[in-house]
């Protein structure tokens, strides 16, 4: 391997969130490899809106090489060995068996350690993802596999950063193996890293308490939020489900306004989202039409209607004792944009920045000239029709622009690396609006 891949473990995690994206669902679990799979891991559940556990697995080593792994064995008996590593080794099977006894007595306290006492995930008739900080041997991430398909999974995905070039599911009793890179020249995990330090047990602990709670107490200053809620928004006659989320000392406020057929639950925005908050930036996520709405296809495109509980969502904010003083940006995507953009034309409401992802900002038509605030038009470089589009709105408006576009991506943004070179773009925008500009 001729360069690093990875800064660390988090942005690893974050990188291969991107790639999981398309799984986000409510039958998905996340399990991660302690100790160094759970950082990775963590970042995947926060980035699919899924649960977090570990599967606590240990290494078999070769008594006079530790680090060589002729086997491993997991919770609920799994047990896999390496025959041809143990033979080569000159380990013999009750030598073997004497490893076993001391790493199954350790398997046992540190399920106890890691957990508190608390039970694991159910996995029954679930999509399991199973992640690690990268592929070695192959040997625990196959007992982690066995142990979740012994817990019923219904499906089983092994994720991670890096591994060698020629693993396959079958090698891990997988259903799938998704990494990241997979480099020819593929000696070690910690290759991949700039930062391979090791993950403590009260590292792994901090993290199942943050993914399980919603909260960040506990976490490293400017590290993570400070608080997220589940609230429900007042826009005039209605009442939205929305996701809160605010960073300690944040400057300002984003509202993402989903495009058609979308939702706060949306794993792209809800990825974008992770970014900003990482950056300080807080942000709302909530739906902008009822579910008796959602079912009307008419009122995904009511522009008007769309841009009207924007403001209202606006309006909520400022009343909120938490939110009243921070800026407000807008983040829309696909008709989203287009409502954004409206409602930031309203001379009675004072925005601080839009975002447009693969907006359709032509559907706000006239009210494109009244748009103040600064705007950054996000598009991919071969979403061709919407490219057009954009560059027509953008010659129509007089307030700050920037069209932005993104090289080799189409409208979803769902190439490798494309969504977060959305995250990043957006996070500076921000940036420059909401935390740097004058108060």
């Amino acid at each position: 391997m001729d360069k690093v891949l990875f800064r660390d473990r988090s942005e690893a995690g974050r990188r291969l969130a991107e790639r999981l994206l398309g799984l986000a669902g409510p039958r998905v679990v996340v399990v991660g490899l302690p100790r160094g799979g759970v950082p990775v891991a963590y970042e995947v559940a926060d980035a699919l809106g899924a649960p977090l556990d570990v599967i606590v697995v240990r290494k078999l080593g070769v008594p006079h090489q530790p680090e060589l792994a002729m086997g491993a064995i997991g919770e609920d008996g799994a047990r896999v060995v390496n025959e041809r590593v143990r033979r080569l080794s000159g380990v013999a099977p009750e030598q073997l068996e004497e490893v076993e006894r001391g790493e199954r007595a350790e398997l046992v306290r540190r399920c106890q350690q890691l957990r508190g006492g608390h039970r694991p995930v159910a996995l029954t008739g679930r999509i399991v993802l199973v992640i690690d900080d990268g592929i070695a041997t192959g040997a625990t991430a196959r007992a982690a596999c066995q142990v979740a398909r012994a817990r019923g999974a219904a499906r089983v995905v092994f994720a991670a950063p890096v591994g060698p070039a020629r693993v396959t599911p079958a090698d891990l009793d997988a259903d799938e193996v998704i990494c990241l890179a997979q480099p020819a020249a593929y000696h070690s995990v910690g290759q991949a890293y700039l930062d391979f330090r090791p993950t403590s047990d009260q590292e792994v602990a901090r993290l199942l308490a943050l993914a399980a709670t919603g909260s960040a107490a506990g976490a490293a200053p400017g590290d993570r939020p400070t608080h997220e809620a589940e609230v429900v928004v007042t826009a005039g006659p209605v009442q939205l489900p929305g996701h809160l989320t605010l960073p300690q000392h944040s400057p300002g406020v984003v509202v993402f306004a989903h495009g058609s057929g979308s939702s706060r639950h949306s794993p792209r925005n809800r990825f974008v989202a992770a970014a900003l908050n990482t950056h300080g930036i807080a942000t709302l996520l909530v739906d902008l039409l009822t579910p008796d709405e959602e079912a009307d296809r008419r009122l995904v495109f009511d522009i008007d209607l769309l841009a009207e509980r924007l403001l209202g969502i606006t309006r909520w904010l400022g009343e909120q004792p938490e939110t009243a003083a921070l800026r407000v940006g807008y983040f829309g995507a696909s008709t989203g944009a287009a409502a954004a953009l409206w409602a930031a034309a309203e001379p009675s409401t004072r925005i601080a920045a839009v975002v447009s992802r693969g907006g359709r900002p032509d559907l706000a038509g006239p009210r494109l000239t009244g748009v103040r605030a600064p705007t950054l038009l996000i598009v991919g470089g071969h979403d061709t029709q919407v490219l057009g589009l954009n560059r027509d709105a953008q010659a129509q408006m007089t307030c700050p622009t920037r069209l932005d576009i993104v090289p080799g991506a189409t409208h979803l943004f769902a190439e490798p690396g494309a969504l977060a070179a959305v995250a990043e773009l957006a996070a500076g925008w921000f940036a420059d609006y909401l935390i740097n500009a004058p108060a």
